[in-house]
């Protein structure tokens, strides 16, 4: 086997891997919200992470006043809107972690599968 179909066997495999690990992450995201809608999720995300994006906007607005002994209005507010906006960020991502594990944990099983599919087809079992 030369390079170029050696290239092309893995740059297969490659997509193989891709897409099994997009069919298992939807299948995630089904077996996850099967359950129930997922605007009641995503609006009780939304909610519980105001309380870590108004604490991030206190603590950039307060970074932003001790930072170089500088004290302009405007660098104060940019700290404060970028401090709420990573608050708000991590609040989402840590309410949505049951969410987010269920999709990585179909992802993974999916991509184990073909890995398996693609070492038994490069090491068949003779039984005889």
């Amino acid at each position: 086997m030369n390079v170029l179909e050696r290239s092309k066997s893995y740059v297969e495999y490659g997509r193989k891997l891709v897409d099994s690990a997009v069919q298992g992450a939807r299948a995630g995201e089904d077996k996850f919200l099967k359950e129930e809608s997922p605007s009641p999720f995503l609006s009780g995300y939304a909610q519980q992470a105001l309380g870590p994006a108004v604490l991030g906007a206190c603590l950039g607005a307060l970074g932003g006043c001790f930072a170089n002994g500088q004290r302009s209005k405007g660098r104060i507010l940019a700290c404060g809107l970028l401090g709420g906006a990573v608050g708000f960020t991590a609040g989402v991502l840590w309410d949505s972690r049951h969410f987010t594990g269920s999709i990585a944990s179909e992802a993974w099983k999916s991509i184990g599968k073909t890995r398996d599919e693609h070492w038994f087809e490069r090491n068949p079992i003779d039984y005889a």
